[in-house]
């Protein structure tokens, strides 16, 4: 049964909703519901769980909801479905009866992007088709989906160079298809797939630009820049960095992402001191936290995306102990956005405390690690699990108990993915 706070199909369609929900804007959300639902404030607080009086504050652009428990309180109250938040598909729409009316009304047949759809419809099934693969990659210990998300370029690409041409869409269309490129080009990234992902990152670049798209094409050259700074080319990844920072109309936390990005390079580079400063500089930016001028992508950029950041700095540098208490916050931080490399923090943390003998600490973080091994899409998380377990391995002293753990980890890493 649909609750009564359930955005009707015909509101939840409309541009200005659907721009509040894509860009987390709850308080400008509430403000719509209210005035094209009906639905009052008293009714959405009580369904989310909120004082009445936050959500006035909220509609009046005082604050903002950041949290994954109450976002997902809000999507269920609400009725918004997962993908639209970038969370994971909500129980309710799976439910029969309860996909009701979002699926008939706001969507009457679900779009292809090989399908022959044609101008509006088309952008939609290319942004949906993303919106999808970033659900999956943000899932569980995160799926994986290059090889989906490069074919599913490959078929917009091949009609964006042979199709018949949509002067009315082109651009649309174009902005639509460099953010598929993007999320392949971090997908093939986070697969290793290194040269592959360079290509798709430029030509995401390349469409982006085209389009005039300027948020997403920020989002590219971030993406560039981490690739540069994890092959080991620290003063590639400064020199991207730059490039956007020496623009002008940054938001506070999108110039906070670059800073952090020049700061590892800088501290990759033997610059420590100054990338010291630009690391709390980046801190500061985000301490306001999500603004109106934030991009939609931004909604990973926080305080803990820094600091996690600044631990692997730390810990190439050889200083595992200031790294730990970093590593700890970001993983064990429940507020923090759910994304799908978080993996990555367990591993890196793993390092930390076998390299500092924090045996009790250690085990402790295995035995939550050992369950979900198996499951680990990620192929950078699983190389750097590899590389923390060998760290394990090589310490004389380290408890049998432990050596055994570490053993478990190696044996449920070789495990046939395709075995239930």
């Amino acid at each position: 049964m649909r609750p009564s706070t359930a955005i009707p199909p015909e509101v939840l369609a409309r541009s200005d909703v659907r721009e509040a929900i894509e860009v987390n804007d709850f308080g400008q959300l509430f403000h719509l519901v209210r005035k094209w639902a009906g639905i009052s404030y008293n009714r959405i607080a009580e369904a989310c769980d909120i004082k009445s009086s936050r959500i006035s504050e909220l509609a009046r652009g005082e604050g903002s909801i950041t949290t994954l428990a109450k976002i997902e309180k809000v999507a269920d109250a609400l009725r918004v479905p997962g993908h639209m938040l970038r969370l994971a598909p909500r129980p309710w729409e799976s439910s029969p009866g309860v996909a009701d009316a979002h699926a008939s009304h706001a969507a009457p047949r679900r779009i292809s992007i090989s399908d022959e759809a044609r101008g509006d419809e088309y952008v939609e099934a290319i942004r949906e088709t993303s919106q999808r693969l970033i659900a999956l990659d943000n899932e569980l210990n995160g799926l994986p989906i290059a090889d989906m998300a490069a074919r599913s370029f490959k078929v917009v690409h091949r009609r964006l160079g042979g199709g018949e041409p949509e002067p009315k869409h082109e651009r649309d269309i174009q902005a639509a298809a460099a953010e598929l490129a993007e999320v392949a080009g971090w997908a093939l990234f986070d697969a290793e797939e290194y040269e592959a992902a360079r290509r798709f990152n430029q030509e995401a670049l390349f469409l982006a630009r085209m389009s005039g798209d300027r948020s997403i094409e920020l989002l590219i050259l971030q993406n560039m820049s981490m690739q540069s700074g994890w092959q080991g080319r620290p003063r590639e990844e400064m020199a991207i960095a730059r490039s956007v920072l020496d623009q002008q109309s940054l938001s506070p936390r999108i110039e906070a992402i670059f800073r952090m990005r020049e700061a590892r390079g800088l501290f990759a580079s033997g610059r420590t001191t100054e990338a010291m400063k630009i690391f709390d500089r980046a801190h500061s930016l985000i301490e306001d936290g999500p603004g109106t001028s934030d991009p939609f992508w931004s909604w990973w950029i926080s305080a803990d995306e820094v600091n996690g950041h600044l631990a692997l700095v730390l810990q190439s540098s050889g200083d595992w102990k200031s790294a730990i208490p970093l590593l700890q916050e970001n993983l064990y931080n429940q507020r923090r956005p759910r994304v799908g490399y978080q993996g990555i923090y367990s591993a890196r943390l793993l390092a930390s405390l076998l390299s500092e003998k924090a045996w009790p600490d250690a085990g402790e973080l295995l035995e939550s690690i050992i369950p979900t091994v198996s499951e680990i899409g990620s192929v950078r998380t699983r190389n750097l699990l590899k590389g923390a377990v060998a760290i394990g391995k090589g310490k004389a002293n380290i408890p049998e108990s432990l050596r055994d753990t570490l053993h478990g980890v190696s044996e449920a890493m070789q495990e046939d993915p395709y075995t239930p």
